[in-house]
């Protein structure tokens, strides 16, 4: 008896609500399984964008947004 034919009969055995919980399931490990969709860096996600950023652009836009932040708070 293969994995397939062990599943069908104990599928049998129980009651419906239990077989709906099962197919949930199933369904479930299927969705899983298939929708792995790769992760994209932020460079990765810009790359169609032709947005060129560079590590100084960074550095200055941290500064506007951060430059005038309390450095010690009491």
């Amino acid at each position: 008896m293969n994995i397939e034919q062990a599943v069908l009969e104990k599928l049998r055995q129980l009651p419906v609500d239990q077989q709906q919980e099962l197919l949930k399931f199933a369904e479930f490990l299927y969705q899983k399984s298939t929708s792995k969709t790769p992760l994209l860096s932020i460079r990765g996600l810009c790359a169609d964008l032709a947005v060129d950023i560079t590590e100084e652009d960074i550095t200055q836009a941290r500064k506007e947004m951060w430059g005038n932040f309390p450095r010690n708070i009491v």
